[in-house]
């Protein structure tokens, strides 16, 4: 399916050149406003659909979530009030991309919805034009709630790790800092924590809901933050811990995270043009229950703590290790601003760690070094049986532009396999940085 027409708004950057000439089904959106009438607001039902937004995620082949429009209406206004506390003609600032649906939940509709003032950010926490950018965003514009995903808040803490830039502005606005789009490490939490003074609250959506799924309800009530935990699970959604056969485990037992059917309002109506993709990625594995992708625990009190997705657990002769764990302890190492590791192939015991490794800006240590260190740690934290040997210290990692490390894509360039760049990441550039790396380590 070609498209018959494309707005395009001109930013007129230098070296960005529009061929408006040879691509006939361009329109220039700054000409259409000049040219168009107003239109009166067209009524539809409320399970019209609203928009289709595609997702990658990790895997690299497109999804198109479909969302409708009056159950989506009404999970916003309830999340960005009773979840994310905002009182209407606060300012909320949604640290993200528009094009992503954090961008669409919590830039665009949400707060207007709940008739509070949206930041719209474009460019990155750093080098914009140094790390204390979100500080004088916050500090400028008065901001009392924000979310943004970890990764913003590991590059700040590499560039600035004394946060020396958070004392130069006022932040007594400011009263409520949300994490998600990936699980944030306890070191991370514990920076912030100390630097800024508040506690971040770490919460767990995707884009097939739309709005979050476990979290803690700020505009509710003050339950304590648990370290590592996404919170619990939000009004709408019955969730459960199941085991490979579909039964429900016990607090403090690893399983898929499940949700009973129906859905509550906002949530997915399903895959555009694809419903068998629909019914077998979500809804074959437990009849009756939306399986996530994701595993978890949940606790004696309720909290569930997301053990990173189904396909990041490996299997190690046989001991099944969580790549999120190892994280964990590697990103505790004081000169880690942040890793990831993942499962690659191994002939005699199927799947070995590797991890990769990005230094704090400023640091002093060897590469051999870290290492080493980062060796033993894992060890000392996990065990001999978590196995992680395979350390590369590299300038970044690789991530949609929504903040997510590419794990899958890191693994086939690990096991030398064929692979296919997503359209989703952030730079390309990353690419050749880490085919490089990995050339210096197999010598």
């Amino acid at each position: 399916h070609k498209p018959e027409h494309i707005v395009v708004f001109d930013r007129q950057l230098w070296g960005n050149k529009v061929d408006w000439e040879n691509e006939p089904q361009l329109t220039n959106f700054q000409e259409l406003l000049e040219k168009s009438e107003p239109a009166d607001c067209v009524p539809v039902k409320s399970t019209h659909p609203l928009y289709i937004l595609y997702t990658s995620g990790t895997t690299g082949k497109p999804k198109g979530v479909v969302r409708d429009t009056g159950g989506y209406a009404t999970a916003l206004k309830f999340s960005i009030e009773k979840i994310y506390g905002a009182k209407p003609g606060e300012v909320f600032w949604a640290a993200s991309d528009i094009g992503w649906v954090v961008g669409h939940s919590y830039i665009i509709y949400g707060p207007l919805i709940n008739r509070n003032t949206s930041i719209i950010f474009e460019g990155k926490p750093i080098m914009t034009p140094d790390a204390g950018t979100t500080w004088r965003i916050l500090s400028e514009h008065k901001v009392s709630v924000m979310f943004t995903a970890p990764t913003a808040i590991r590059a700040i803490k590499k560039e600035d790790p004394d946060g020396e830039f958070i004392k130069k502005y006022d932040l007594s606005h400011f009263r409520t800092q949300f994490l998600a789009g990936e699980r944030c490490d306890v070191a991370t939490l514990d920076w912030y924590e100390e630097k800024v003074g508040i506690t971040p609250i770490d919460h767990w959506w995707q884009t097939e809901s739309g709005w979050p799924m476990l979290s803690l309800m700020r505009g509710v009530e003050d339950d304590g933050v648990k370290r590592a935990s996404a919170g619990k699970p939000i009004p709408g959604y019955d969730i459960k811990i199941f085991d490979e056969e579909g039964y429900e485990l016990e607090a403090h037992h690893e399983g898929y995270l499940v949700i009973k059917l129906p859905l509550p309002p906002g949530a997915l109506m399903g895959i555009w043009g694809d419903y068998e993709r629909f019914h077998y990625g979500y809804l074959a594995k437990f009849p009756g229950y939306y399986f996530s992708g994701d595993g978890a625990i949940r606790d004696e009190d309720g909290y569930i703590f997301i053990t990173g997705r189904v396909d990041d657990i490996i299997n190690v002769a046989g001991h099944r290790l969580s790549t999120a764990e190892m994280e964990e302890a590697v990103s505790g190492h004081k000169d880690v601003a942040e890793c990831c590791v993942v499962g690659i192939e191994d002939d005699l015991k199927g799947q070995i760690p590797f991890g990769l490794v990005v230094l704090k800006s400023g640091t002093q240590i060897s590469e051999t070094e870290v290492e080493k260190e980062v060796v033993a740690l894992v060890r000392e934290k996990i065990g001999a049986v978590a196995a992680l040997r395979n350390i590369v210290v590299v300038k970044r990692l690789p991530k949609t532009r929504s903040g997510k490390i590419l794990r899958k894509l890191i693994r086939t360039m690990l096991d030398g396999k064929e692979f296919q760049i997503p359209s989703t990441i952030d730079d390309e550039a990353i690419i050749g940085e880490l085919q490089e790396k990995f050339e210096e380590y197999r010598k």
